[in-house]
This record gives C-alpha cells, structure tokens and sequence, in this order.
C-alpha cells in the first residue's frame, strides 16, 4: 500500500482499499485510510480525499491527527479554507487537539488566499494552546507580510527568534531582507545580516544576491563588489544571475573595467558556461585591456 502511494499510484492503493473492505476477514485501519488520504492530498484531488474521509466513519474507523491534519493541509493547498476550517471544527468537536502542523497548515492556506489577519489571529491562538511554532510556521507568517509590505511586522517576527527554541535558517531572513532592499532600506537589510551572522545563521546565495542587487539599485556599487567578493571569500558560489546582475548594472554605471574584473574572477573560478551573451563579449579582450 505505501509502496504504490510513494510511486503516486494512490488510484491502485485506493483499489487495493477497497479489496480489504470486501474481504469480511480483514478491515483497514487509520493508517490505511491516511496513506490514502494523504495521497489525494497530495496529488490536489480533495474530492476523493473527503470521500474516503466520510468511508472512514462509515466503516467506523476513528481519524487521528494525522488524517486531519493532511486534511487541513490538502484544502488550504487547494484554496479551500472553507472545508480546511471545517475540518478544524470537527477536529475539535471529536476532541482531537491540534498541534503546530495543524496550525502551520491553517495558517499557510490563510496567508495564500492572502488573508493575513486571519493568520495572525491563529497565531495567536497557538499562543493560548501553549503550542510553539516551528522555523516554518514563522517563514510563513514572515513571507505572507512581507508580500503586504508589512516590513516592521517581519521584521518584529524575526526579532522573536532569539526567545525561542529555533535554529534561524537564510530562508526566514531572506524575504526581509529583499523587501527592505526593494523599499531601498539598505542599511536595515545590512543590519539584518548582521543580526542572522551573529545568531550563527549564514547567508546564503540568494541572501547575496539580494543584496547585491539592492546595493546596486541604490547606487551603492562599491559595497555590492565587496559583498561579491565576501561571497566568493566564505565558498558560496555565485549563480549566473548573481553574476549577470552584477556585471550589468557596473556597465549601466560606466565601470567596464570593474565589470572586467568580475567576468576575470567568474572565469578563473570556472563560473561562466551561464554568463549572458553581453557579458561573454566583454571575455577575454576587454579583460586584457582593463588588466
């Protein structure tokens, strides 16, 4: 049965369902009816994943958390909130108690649908739970207000991190960082690199290429080379995005030379095969005469 469901054959494993039903010998358990569920889930077909679900309690098998929960996680997936806070409700009425994936789940199809409000008030309800939320409960929230431009708010979240027991990831900082970047707050992005390397959480590429691109939206291209270069100096190898966007805006700002010497560095370190047609132009002749 698990077997067929990890190769998304979750049609045979319903089948094979169902020939366990027939047979008055055996009945399928909780974990049978969820692996299929989940499977649906999975796969976004929430029709046949609520029809097993009601097959469930006709066959007088009791749901656990994990079937409401890969649920909850199903509907808000599909952007069905509506079924998704049922399922809740339910949840609750069968006095099965909810956990941070259940909230998680509920709080990622709010903030999808874009209601960030109602996010924030589950957020706050695993507060009254005594619940603590994971690294992506909090890169939820953290994105969703974001994508609002609700800067301050993220920015309130990531200061929480030091009070709780969560290993700080690039990706809970990064949208932050891109967001105070594209408002043209380069100092506040700076700080917040800052703040990540002190909790022991590294920057990671996208992390430099967001700052490198905002340095140089900003004006600021001699800091966007040093972050180049710091980039190169800790073994985080640069993408040819990082590279093109770079290059890019050192020629917009009449700096071939400068813009020679990256394409030297990407060259050296074998980091051209994706370079942009415009910058491989400036390999290798305009290398030699910048030199």
């Amino acid at each position: 049965m698990l077997g067929l469901l990890r190769t998304n054959e979750v049609d045979r494993g319903h089948l094979l369902l169902k020939e366990i039903q027939s047979k008055h010998d055996f009945s399928p358990d909780v974990v049978t009816f969820t692996s299929v569920i989940s499977g649906y889930c999975k796969l976004g077909r929430m029709e046949e994943a609520s029809y097993l679900f009601n097959e469930m309690f006709c066959s007088k098998t009791k749901p656990n958390l994990i079937t409401y929960n890969v649920l909850i996680d199903g509907f808000g997936k599909a952007g069905d909130m509506e079924s998704a806070a049922a399922i809740y409700d339910e949840m609750l009425l069968r006095s099965c108690l909810p956990d941070v994936v259940t909230f998680s789940s509920l709080i990622d199809g709010y903030c999808r649908k874009g209601h960030v409000e109602q996010g924030l008030k589950l957020w706050h309800e695993m507060g009254i739970r005594n619940l603590c939320p994971n690294e992506y409960t909090f890169s939820i929230l953290i994105n969703a207000l974001c994508k609002e431009n609700k800067l301050k708010e993220a920015r309130e979240f990531l200061s929480q991190l030091k009070w709780r027991n969560i290993i700080p990831q690039p990706f809970m900082y990064n949208p932050v960082i891109d967001g105070f970047c594209k408002a043209g707050n380069v100092d506040e992005a700076n700080l917040i690199v800052t703040e990540m390397e002190e909790k022991q959480c590294k920057p990671d590429k996208l992390t430099f290429t967001i700052l490198i691109i905002g340095h140089c939206m900003k004006g600021r291209i001699a800091e966007a080379i040093s972050i180049f270069h710091k980039m190169l100096s800790i073994g985080c190898t640069p993408d040819t995005i990082t590279v093109n966007s770079l290059i890019s805006h050192l020629l917009k700002a009449g700096m071939p030379n400068e813009a020679n010497q990256i394409v030297l560095i990407v060259l050296e370190k074998n980091l051209g095969s994706g370079l942009s047609s415009s910058t491989k132009a400036l390999a290798p002749m305009d290398i030699f005469v910048a030199l």
